[in-house]
Parts: structure tokens; C-alpha cells; sequence
């Protein structure tokens, strides 16, 4: 395991503006996720959890400060430089599933590897063995709409591993999922967690999702409020 970060960011801020009104998203955050953690964020509605995941991915742009993925300065990195890395590098799961609803789960996962320039063999036998991590071997032809929401999440996730990502984000992935697919969900990314030693960020607002991560950052109005190592910041 490397001894630096894999994710740091420093004195990162980022403000939305809307007519008169001023939000500060993201306050003088410092955040650093070692390779193969699993980091839980958590926070009450509006404090900025999903604000930083998406600045931290380089989805969204920041103010200032400064964003690093495995030693690289996101902002020294070109539009297209930056999409094929988190093409290649990176995995994303959303509270909504996202999935074509003509397309079979194979096919769902297979589209983002031939649109990353896979050959249609190689994304067809990926996808397969991705879906049968996640335990969907006998799914693979089955339509989203075939499928229940718990095995949607899985083609889901099967999906954002299917590039083999150094890091998975995870925006409330199981916030549409009762509580026995909850455990399974999170029970299979533990798993992958220890086994690949894959980096895993999840936005969560369950007490159970928490709890099986190795730590969690606790935010409230853009700051990070106790970073999980025994740092805090803002008493609020």
C-alpha cells in the first residue's frame, strides 16, 4: 500500500451563487483518503457531503484550493485529460440506478467500456465476470425492469467496477434500498473493499452504512466537523 494519499484535498472551497442567494458549499475542507480505505461521509441534508464528492471526483470545479487523486493536481489536468481518468480510474454508484431500460444488465455494464474504447469481446466478458461478482451470473439477459431494486443496484455497482477503478464513489447508493438489501449491498463492498483493496467514498445518511466503514467524516455547513481520526473542526 502506498504511504501518501490516494485523495487529498486542501483549503477547498466552493460557492454556488442563484440570484441573491450565497451558499458555501464547501468551507476550508481539508480531506485526505488513504488507498483501500473505506470512508463514509456523513451529515445532515445541505452539508455539502454530495458537494464534496462531486468537487473530490472532479465532477464539479472548486473555488480554490487545491484537489489531488493519486498524486495528480486535478486542476493541472486538461476537460478531456480528467474524463478519461475517471473513465479509467474511477467508479461511480448513485442513489438512482441510472440504467438503460432497453439494455440488459450486461449490456449496461458493458456500455461504458466500449464507449472507453474496449472492444465489444473483452466489455461482453467483463461484464460478465463483474456481474457475477456482484452475484447476477443468472441475470445477465434480464431487463432493469426484470430486475428488483436491489439487483439493479447490483448491475449498478457491477458497472462502476467494471474498469477495475482505483476508487469507487458512492452518492446514497443505498438510499432507495430496504434494509435487508441494504446489508447485502454494503456486505459485498466490505468484501471488495478487503479483497481488491479498492478505495470506496460513500455519501450516506444510514447509521448502518456507516458503521461498516473504517471511518466516518462528519460534515455540517460546508465544513468537516470531525474528520474520523480524531480531528475536529468547527464546533457546531
Amino acid at each position: 500500500m502506498d504511504a501518501g494519499p490516494i485523495i487529498s484535498a486542501t483549503a477547498v472551497f466552493k460557492t454556488y451563487r442563484s440570484r441573491d442567494v450565497v451558499v458555501e458549499a464547501l468551507n476550508n475542507v481539508d480531506f485526505e483518503v488513504m488507498p483501500g480505505e473505506m470512508v463514509a461521509v456523513m451529515g445532515p441534508s445541505g452539508s455539502g457531503k454530495t458537494t464534496l464528492l462531486n468537487c473530490m471526483s472532479g465532477l464539479d470545479s472548486i473555488d480554490s484550493g487545491d484537489v489531488s487523486i493519486a498524486g495528480q493536481l486535478l486542476r493541472t489536468m486538461s476537460d478531456d485529460a480528467l474524463s478519461d481518468y475517471r473513465a479509467t480510474s474511477m467508479g461511480f454508484v448513485f442513489q438512482a440506478y441510472n440504467l438503460l431500460p432497453v439494455l440488459s444488465a450486461q449490456e449496461n455494464v458493458e456500455l461504458p467500456l466500449v464507449l472507453a474504447g474496449t472492444s465489444s469481446k473483452e466489455a461482453r466478458a467483463r461484464a460478465a465476470d463483474k456481474l457475477d461478482l456482484v452475484g447476477l451470473s443468472d441475470r445477465l439477459d434480464h431487463l432493469p425492469a426484470e430486475l428488483s431494486g436491489g439487483e439493479q443496484q447490483r448491475v449498478a455497482i457491477a458497472r462502476a467496477l467494471a474498469n477495475d477503478p482505483a476508487i469507487v464513489w458512492g452518492d446514497e447508493m443505498t438510499g432507495n434500498l430496504d434494509s435487508t438489501n441494504t446489508a447485502e449491498i454494503m456486505e459485498l463492498l466490505t468484501t471488495l473493499n478487503k479483497e481488491q483493496q479498492q478505495t470506496f467514498v460513500i455519501v450516506t445518511h444510514s447509521d448502518e452504512v456507516g458503521a461498516l466503514a473504517d471511518r466516518i467524516v462528519r460534515m455540517s455547513d460546508g465544513f468537516i466537523v470531525d474528520d474520523g481520526n480524531g480531528a475536529r473542526g468547527v464546533v457546531v
